[in-house]
């Protein structure tokens, strides 16, 4: 029989317990259980390095909502988890995605949030689920999205579309005006989106601090923005990554600019 290997992620210590031990007694079902984020990146890492990968995640959307709560459940992995920071259920999707992209996220929800639903596909989720569905329902949106299914809960969809084609067209927005920035306005764009001051950015391009100014202040107008803060969350909308940093360290020695 070819089983499933679950890993449940949910810092409510008792909902988590209760909902491996009803998934373990599937014959076809393996489960583990996290209490948080970074619990259950380190769980999937080991897990891939034995060569048995999970199958499906199970998250909790408001993961890290209730500091102190976090830990290591006792389900069969996982050592102590909440200890070195807090990862979001959404976020985490993202990070299993871009890491374990055969790993299917399925988000665990207290209520329907068309907006959250969104950002979980987004993400990378392949289902949204209420917390309080049936044992069956779940175990059909398990398998469903193995099969590369996508689970919404029937009253969501309209809300989820509104949000997803919303997001779409500011994205679009957003890549227009970063098309408007010459192309050493977009370096420097790409410099404060990894996060680089004023100064670093002028080391980094050979420039002085006063036309670096000049250059941020024309990014600034041509984007509609008024802070830096803006620019690097419109520039990410755009998909406008990061500088690369690591060409510094090469280049000075090992000396990050």
């Amino acid at each position: 029989m070819v089983r499933i290997r679950v890993l449940v992620v949910d810092d409510h210590r008792i909902f988590a317990e209760s909902l491996a031990a009803a998934l373990a007694a599937e014959p076809d079902v393996e489960v583990s259980a996290a209490g948080s984020g970074p619990a259950a990146l380190r769980c999937l890492d080991r897990a891939a390095a034995e060569g048995r990968r999970y199958d499906v995640l199970l998250v909790d959307a408001d993961l890290g909502g209730l500091p102190g709560a976090r830990g290591a459940l006792p389900v069969q992995c996982v050592p102590d988890g909440g200890a070195d920071g807090v990862v979001d259920g959404i976020s985490l999707v993202a990070g299993v995605r871009t890491a374990q992209p055969g790993v299917r996220s399925v988000v665990l929800a207290e209520k329907d949030d068309p907006r959250r639903a969104a950002l979980a596909l987004q993400a990378g989720a392949s289902g949204w689920v209420a917390k309080d569905c049936s044992l069956s329902r779940l175990l059909t949106v398990v398998r469903g999205v193995l099969r590369d299914e996508t689970h919404l809960p029937p009253a969501l969809l309209t809300g989820v579309l509104r949000e997803l084609t919303a997001a779409r067209k500011h994205r679009t927005d957003s890549e227009r005006l970063v098309e408007s920035l010459t192309p050493r306005e977009r370096e420097v764009l790409r410099c404060m989106v990894a996060g680089l001051g004023r100064k670093a950015v002028a080391e980094r391009l050979y420039l002085s601090p006063h036309t670096v100014r000049t250059h941020m202040q024309n990014v600034l107008g041509k984007l509609g923005v008024h802070s830096t803060l803006a620019a690097v969350a419109l520039a990410r909308r755009a998909g406008v990554g990061p500088a690369d940093l690591t060409r510094d360290v090469v280049e000075r020695g090992g000396q990050l600019a």
